[in-house]
């Protein structure tokens, strides 16, 4: 985690810093072959070198971005989650309970997708 203290730091909100150090634990955690970094100034993840979900906050949401293709693949069982997104990301309001079954499987989607992937983004 000591690479996101930093940026973690920068959530005024005690609650809502705990909430996202939380959910960047788990994938920590759940994904130890991930690589935790931080790139335009929001945490992310990265597999042999090629972006699979970033995180940043917003007032009243947090949002992941695990690319257009897996939110489109994904997109009925995000919004059964409740959750609003958009053609680049996913919005969780700070007080809604977190889909770590869904995060999973989105992560879990994008890491096998792109195994031989060598570009940072897909193309």
């Amino acid at each position: 985690m000591e690479t996101f203290a930093d940026y973690l730091a920068t959530i005024e909100n005690q609650q809502n810093q705990a909430r996202l150090e939380e959910v960047l634990d788990w994938v920590i955690e759940r994904f130890p072959n991930l690589v935790p970094r931080i790139a335009w100034n929001q945490p992310m993840f990265t597999d042999h070198g090629t972006f699979i979900i970033g995180f940043s906050v917003a007032k009243h949401h947090f949002s992941f971005s695990p690319e257009k293709v897996v939110i489109d693949r994904f997109s009925d069982e995000i919004k059964r989650a409740g959750y609003e997104h958009t053609k680049q990301l996913v919005r969780i309001r700070w007080d809604d309970p977190i889909d770590f079954s869904l995060l999973e499987k989105i992560i879990e989607y994008n890491i096998v997708d792109k195994a031989d992937c060598s570009a940072f983004w897909r193309k």
